[in-house]
């Protein structure tokens, strides 16, 4: 009985082993854009929150605030360099400090040889770096999963500029081969 103890926890390790490595096979794609964004020129409020806590600021609105944006995303955080990209979405004021949104978004993007949109779903801290989860893609982006990482560069003046770092995987069975 113990022989065959030991052969059954051998097989258990071993199939444990072998199954933890498919997650480095998958393609990748990793790239940084910057997403510049003027009030009441590419992003606007829509309906104004509850007054509170927070006023109307760079950084914050007032809880329940509509924003709408579309906004240019360039290859350096100068608003004159090349764009590899477009994010139009909105955002919802969720914190009664302004400071925190629900953030949706579709990124369309034409970049080192892809083409497509992403689709992003999740929380935005105003002036700290968020994550956010890729909930879906076209065109060259299908089936792509991963998340986003917003970061503020520059909060001053009528355009705020955020780092916007894409970590992209597609899962084995929807690798693309021309790439």
């Amino acid at each position: 009985m113990d022989k065959y103890f030991i052969l059954f926890s051998l097989l258990i390790v071993h199939g444990a082993a072998t199954s933890s490595h498919h997650h480095h096979h998958l393609k990748s794609l990793h790239f940084s854009l910057f997403q510049h964004e003027t009030v009441n020129k590419t992003g606007f409020i829509i309906v104004d929150g509850i007054a509170g806590n927070a006023g109307i600021t760079q950084t914050t609105t007032p809880f329940g605030t509509v924003f709408v944006f579309n906004d240019m995303m360039t290859t350096t955080p100068d608003a004159a360099s090349p764009v590899a990209g477009i994010a139009e979405g909105t955002s919802i004021t969720t914190s009664l400090d302004g400071l925190r949104s629900l953030s949706a978004a579709k990124i369309t993007l034409k970049i080192d040889g892809y083409e497509g949109s992403i689709s992003i779903l999740g929380g935005t801290h105003n002036t700290k770096p968020s994550d956010d989860p890729v909930v879906g893609g076209t065109g060259d982006f299908m089936f792509v999963q991963g998340y986003v990482r917003s970061s503020p560069v520059d909060l001053h003046g009528i355009t705020v500029v955020y780092k916007i770092e894409f970590h992209l995987y597609w899962p084995p069975y929807a690798t693309i081969s021309h790439k």
